[in-house]
């Protein structure tokens, strides 16, 4: 996801949809205009898709994966991108595979980063090249203090692209419901 539509030259549309798990731990270190989150899958499916027998679904799907505790203890770099890395990254990936599986049509990041990229939560994503080491230097340095950041992850967020902005439109729990 992108934080304002098209950087990174993500071509994102109205109607886009995508799957995450917020942070709000992270908050305070994040620098993109929008939450702290690991994305589980994006671009999901386009929000005339999202039916009835579809949230159904969704419910069985992470109804059957228990809740989970992140931790993000060190930052990684991706060309342009500061992150965090979540530990263990396992519960994600699993997650995004079986949606996948069962949604092949769904390419995750559109295929830009062949078969996607692993778990992360981006703290920024704005500088530009020539810029963003020595920008992101400085970032990682005023961020380390408040590391560890551990978050217990409960739910899975369906968000929708409307117009310039992501909206959240449904939680989906993990794991069984009383």
């Amino acid at each position: 996801m992108t934080d304002g539509g098209g950087a990174l030259g993500w071509p994102d549309v109205a109607g886009d949809t995508a799957l995450t798990i917020k942070v709000p731990e992270a908050d305070p270190l994040v620098r993109t205009g929008i939450a702290a989150h690991v994305t589980v899958l994006y671009p999901f499916l386009h929000e005339s898709r999202m039916d009835g027998a579809v949230h159904r679904e969704l419910l069985g799907l992470f109804r059957s994966h228990d809740a989970f505790e992140l931790t993000f203890t060190g930052f990684g770099r991706y060309p342009g991108v500061l992150y965090l890395d979540p530990t263990p990254a396992d519960p994600v990936r699993a997650l995004t595979k079986e949606l996948t599986a069962r949604w092949p049509e769904v390419v995750p990041y559109r295929g830009l980063f062949g078969e996607g990229l692993d778990p992360h939560l981006t703290v920024a994503n704005h500088e530009g090249p020539g810029t963003w080491e020595r920008a992101y230097d400085v970032l990682e340095a005023q961020c380390a203090p408040a590391l560890p950041v551990t978050s217990r992850i409960e739910a899975v967020h369906l968000i929708v692209r409307e117009g310039d902005r992501w909206r959240d439109r449904t939680a989906y729990r993990l794991g069984e419901t009383g």
